[in-house]
């Protein structure tokens, strides 16, 4: 691709810009992207880094296509995909189906459970337990598994009973 500033040189700079909500995009030879100000002021270790990220969504798309853009930024799954970086927090949203495997791979889990305290122990377990198996019932009552909702509501006393210890 040509660059659009001088239309000579080879494009090897993509710039977005997004101005209230409109997005501008432009490819540029690496002088006319100096000439304009745009430099990488983290230098190789950047594009390193972010190709790793991107082998993880599956690098090597190309980086414009008619496929679906976030509402909200313009980005594209195959623009993350190469860059290794999402756009926007309304990127997870919109790609969340082509996110969720890379997110897996890379965390081993879609859901933060967080950490506690050594000393917190048994007891904020317990509490945590509770809360989980509270949504369970919950979700087994919207979907009418009453058997299941009475088998959860009975284990959720039975360690509500053990509370008075």
């Amino acid at each position: 691709m040509l660059c659009q500033s001088c239309r000579k040189n080879e494009a090897t700079t993509h710039i977005k810009r997004i101005i209230n909500g409109s997005v501008e995009e432009l490819d540029l030879c690496p002088d006319c992207a100096k000439k304009l100000g745009y430099t990488n002021i983290f230098g190789s270790f950047q594009n390193e880094w972010n190709s790793l990220l991107g082998s993880f969504l599956g690098g090597g798309l190309p980086s414009r296509t008619g496929a679906t853009r976030c509402p909200s930024c313009g980005t594209s799954f195959s623009e993350i995909a190469r860059r290794g970086v999402v756009g926007c927090p309304q990127c997870y949203d919109t790609f969340y189906e082509e996110l969720l495997p890379s997110i897996r791979k890379i965390h081993g889990n879609t859901q933060h459970n967080g950490k506690f305290p050594s000393s917190a122990g048994k007891e904020l377990a317990r509490v945590n337990e509770l809360e989980s198996m509270q949504e369970q019932l919950n979700e087994a009552i919207a979907r009418q598994e009453f058997e299941k909702a009475a088998q959860l509501r009975d284990k959720i006393n039975e360690l509500k009973g053990g509370q008075a210890k």
